[in-house]
């Protein structure tokens, strides 16, 4: 076969590559010693990009807010085994010199707290101690306190009643609601849902 046949052959292939390894030495020990901490209590998930658990609220008043979580995620998310409901996020954090966290890590912890979700924080280490992360999940329930989970709150987004999608905020133009916000499918004209705010 031709150098050149060989090239053609190449090139066929996509450009992506199988990313090694999927968890480091530091996250994969966590994520053994969480499974065995947590049972059958917990679904342990690795890797939990920030825009699969969050949306943003009205995004059309608020794109700049997209950049702060795209291509973010969470080390690793606890969930309920039969909702799936996120019941804790886990991060493994540096050691900084000064002044305790990162900013990237100032606002993942309150990103999750204005959730309602507690936020471990766990030092980056080769091996753990069972002890030590209890303490630091009992820590981290303390600190949300009592923060209102997202769900129930004014700023919710409610999907579209017609097809399923998200919503946007939007003023009436014209007719006797003429200036009233209302939620518009985000697909309009598209899709005619409408939600109304009372």
């Amino acid at each position: 076969m031709s150098a050149v046949q060989n090239s053609d052959k190449k090139d066929t292939r996509l450009p992506y590559r199988l990313r090694e390894p999927f968890l480091s030495n530091t996250e994969a020990a966590l994520f053994r010693l969480l499974n065995e901490l947590m049972g059958s209590r917990y679904i342990v998930c690795p890797k939990v990009a920030l825009t699969d658990l969050f949306m943003i609220v009205r995004p059309n008043e608020n794109v700049h807010f997209f950049n702060k979580i795209f291509r973010k995620h969470v080390d690793f998310l606890l969930c309920d085994p039969k909702t799936f409901t996120p019941t804790f996020g886990v991060e493994i954090v540096k050691p900084i010199a000064k002044n305790g966290m990162r900013e990237a890590d100032k606002f993942i912890e309150e990103l999750f707290t204005d959730a309602g979700i507690p936020l471990v924080h766990i030092p980056s280490n080769d091996k753990y101690e069972p002890s030590d992360l209890i303490a630091l999940f009992q820590l981290a329930v303390v600190k949300v306190g009592s923060t209102a989970a997202m769900e129930g709150t004014p700023d919710s987004v409610p999907s579209c009643p017609e097809c399923g999608k998200m919503m946007v905020l939007r003023v009436h133009r014209n007719g006797p609601d003429t200036g009233k916000e209302y939620y518009g499918c985000i697909d309009s004209p598209t899709c005619p849902g409408v939600v109304q705010i009372r």
